[in-house]
């Protein structure tokens, strides 16, 4: 424990002004990575939908998609606190779901708090899985993954 409190202030020093060349989200964790050169730059809680275990198959299923997308947009009037676009759902899985006669969805974000909640908006831990599929972080850690988050930018969900 003592080392993580002198390894954090030391990290962000050394890591302050890099930009995440990649994103790993590891849902049974329950965490999200910005990364630079394989290098975590920073660790985040997340929560996810109220179903998380397996991958999206359908809009309303309650699940956080599963596979290797981009961040292709973002909204800074969402809300919530902020709000980068994840680029699910992939061809394969938008044919699937023909194939399955379901909609797939696609409003997949990372964000923050909803701008409406007046609980503490920078949460050390979630207690409970929440989002409708996002992946939502504390409003604080929205704001650094904004600034070090470029369009374009891989992101990696894992079970």
């Amino acid at each position: 424990m003592l080392a993580s409190l002198i390894a954090g202030p030391a990290l962000a020093r050394q890591t302050a002004g890099l930009k995440a060349d990649r994103i790993l989200v590891l849902k049974s964790r329950r965490e999200l990575l910005l990364l630079h050169d394989g290098r975590v730059l920073r660790a985040y809680p997340i929560a996810l939908g109220p179903h998380p275990h397996g991958t999206k198959h359908a809009r309303g299923d309650g699940r956080t998609p599963e596979g290797v997308y981009v961040i292709d947009g973002r909204n800074a009037h969402s809300t919530y606190h902020l709000a980068l676009h994840v680029s699910y759902p992939t061809e394969i899985e938008r044919a699937q779901s023909v194939a399955a006669h379901v909609d797939p969805g696609g409003d997949i974000f990372i964000h923050g708090l909803p701008n409406a909640y007046d609980g503490p908006k920078n949460p050390g831990r979630f207690y409970k899985d929440w989002t409708e599929g996002c992946i939502s972080v504390g409003d604080a850690a929205i704001e650094e993954i904004w600034r070090t988050v470029d369009d374009g930018t891989p992101i990696e969900i894992r079970p």
